[in-house]
């Protein structure tokens, strides 16, 4: 053979192994020892936790006593026990199940998780301790099973030969799945804000993160958001019986209930703006301005000592006033701004955010009417009382006393149930097939007789009025409202809350708006790499999920078009559900 043949057979074994997938060239890739490795390495995993990680008590909790695991070594012991399940359904007793899941790839994102888990844990361990002679056998021992585990999982080959969209169960199976789910968040979302420590609290993430992703590899969440379809009331009475339990479970922390509270009012806001990005598709970057409107009505007609009209109505007639005054300004913004879009649009609503926020300092008596006392704004706003219920007072319901902060939770998730209701009935009306059309062409919309400019101002209009009811709450809630709470960085998290969860989804938006608000709160220790982190999680999500968290289906066929088989077999089970129906 010649040269020349012998380096043109060379690069064409070149190419053909470029074309194999990167799993298929792992080392010992469908070996029989494969299984009997990450069953080892998922037993020396849980059994690590068993001793002390730490030799200092005062690191990731006390991970210094042998015998009694703390928080950190707990959620090894979960993945650990997760690991175990899918091997065991991968060959073994639970068999039968791993016919419908993808077994392999779900013990791939765990092993890797284990071992990233474990470096973090060991790291923050040296780091805080001074050094990794501090680093007990334990936590050697669990990061020998996590390296186990993720090399029995990359060499694992997947048996799958049937999909989770198609599997029968029985009603009552799908409603206790949804309740064990329901419960899970309840106390997860409990759990994660006791959690003080912030490496604590990453690492708790982390597990979050990993064990997520293995469900969704498996195809465990495919056969999730098919029984939540079918459930849809349940699954909705689950999510508001979580949100109402919540405070129980706080044992009356009001420092808690005060994130809680916080995270409500963002949602809620978001909730309004996922109206005119999500459905209309008009970028919006000064939506703040009409929260701040809100607050403002809630805090010139509220007894403060410093507020500047005289006229005290209830509470109820102060919400209404408020949401109609956001809504007057959408609509006085909205008429000679709507017929520009893009780029265009997205500069006269961030110009009308700092102009909003410029007049209400101005409103000093010195600069223009007396109404806002300028950028000292409105202090001392009393607390709520409506009748004889006063919410700065705690109350005692069910043995648990619920302090100032829970008292408002509740009514925020009132107003919250209530914004809710109104996006869904808007979604699924002619109008929100309107604001669809518009989002997804515009011409072709007004070409199909769409009252574009109608609906684009209506969208505006709505989702002010939306805001605005928030913003009267959150005025009693912070006891003050200034002009710099109302700033454009506070209207880029509320759109990258909605683009992170999801938009156009309820749901989706109400996770986006929990993890914008919660991880500040809880990653103080890293104050100056926060935004770093939260733009390379955004960068991260437009590469590998721009649909979001929690997408709808429209979206997810938006953004993966080539995914033919995808739509097919969506297509498939909607045409078995309405047969069954019929």
């Amino acid at each position: 053979m010649s040269t020349s043949t012998t380096a043109l057979a060379h690069h064409h074994d070149d190419d053909d192994a470029a074309k194999v997938p990167l799993l298929e060239r792992v080392p010992g890739r469908g070996s029989a020892a494969a299984w009997p490795l990450g069953l080892a390495g998922a037993v020396i995993l849980i059994a690590g936790t068993f001793l002390s990680w730490s030799f200092t008590k005062d690191v990731l909790g006390d991970l210094s006593i042998d015998g009694y695991p703390g928080g950190v070594q707990i959620c090894m012991i979960a993945l650990g026990v997760a690991a175990l399940v899918f091997l065991l359904a991968h060959r073994g007793p639970l068999k039968r199940l791993g016919e419908w899941l993808d077994t392999a790839a779900a013990v791939r994102v765990l092993g890797l998780g284990a071992v990233t888990y474990m470096v973090i844990a060991i790291g923050a361990i040296a780091y805080e301790s001074g050094g990794l002679v501090n680093v007990n056998p334990g936590g050697w021992i669990s990061l020998l099973g996590a390296l186990l585990l993720a090399a029995g999982g990359l060499m694992l080959v997947s048996r799958q030969h049937r999909d989770p969209l198609f599997a029968k169960t029985s009603s009552w199976l799908e409603i206790c799945t949804i309740i064990a789910l329901m419960a899970l968040v309840l106390f997860g979302a409990a759990y994660a804000l006791d959690i003080g420590d912030g490496w604590s609290f990453s690492l708790f993430l982390l597990f979050v993160a990993f064990v997520a992703v293995s469900l969704s590899k498996a195809g465990v969440f495919t056969w999730v958001g098919l029984i939540a379809q079918k459930n849809r009331p349940v699954l909705m009475l689950g999510f508001f019986a979580v949100a109402f339990l919540f405070p129980f479970t706080q044992g009356g922390s009001d420092e808690n209930m005060s994130i809680a509270t916080q995270v409500l009012i963002f949602a809620a806001t978001a909730l309004g703006l996922n109206i005119v990005v999500g459905l209309a598709g008009l970028l919006d970057l000064g939506y703040i301005a009409f929260l701040g409107a809100g607050a403002y009505v809630g805090a010139v007609l509220s007894t403060s000592a410093f507020a500047t009209i005289d006229w005290k109505p209830p509470f109820i007639v102060v919400v209404l006033v408020g949401a109609c005054f956001s809504a007057l300004l959408g609509l006085i913004i909205g008429s000679p701004t709507l017929r520009v879009s893009g780029d265009y649009l997205a500069i006269v609503t961030l110009a009308f955010g700092e102009i909003f926020r410029f007049t209400m300092g101005n409103l000093d008596g010195e600069n223009g009417p007396d109404l806002t006392n300028g950028p000292n704004g409105v202090p001392a706003i009393p607390e709520l009382a409506i009748g004889s219920f006063d919410f700065g007072q705690p109350h005692t319901i069910l043995g648990v006393t619920l302090g100032r902060f829970a008292n408002y939770y509740f009514l925020l998730l009132l107003i919250a149930v209530i914004i809710i209701l109104v996006f869904t009935r808007l979604n699924n009306s002619r109008i929100g097939r309107g604001w669809v059309a518009i989002r997804e062409d515009e011409k072709a919309a007004e070409a199909m007789g769409v009252n574009v400019f109608g609906l684009k101002l209506f969208a505006f209009a709505g989702g002010a009025f939306l805001a605005g009811m928030a913003g009267t709450v959150k005025a009693h809630h912070d006891v003050s409202v200034t002009p710099d709470q109302y700033i454009f960085l506070e209207s880029a998290f509320l759109l990258a809350a909605i683009v992170l969860g999801g938009m156009g989804t309820v749901a989706g938006v109400i996770v986006g708006a929990t993890i914008l608000k919660l991880l500040p709160e809880k990653l103080r220790f890293i104050a100056d790499y926060r935004l770093l982190i939260f733009g390379l999680v955004l960068v991260l999500m437009m590469r590998f999920r721009p649909e979001g968290l929690i997408a709808s289906q429209r979206r997810k066929l938006e953004f993966h078009e080539d995914d033919e088989e995808l739509a097919k077999r969506i297509e498939e089970v909607h045409l078995e559900e309405a047969e069954a129906k019929a």
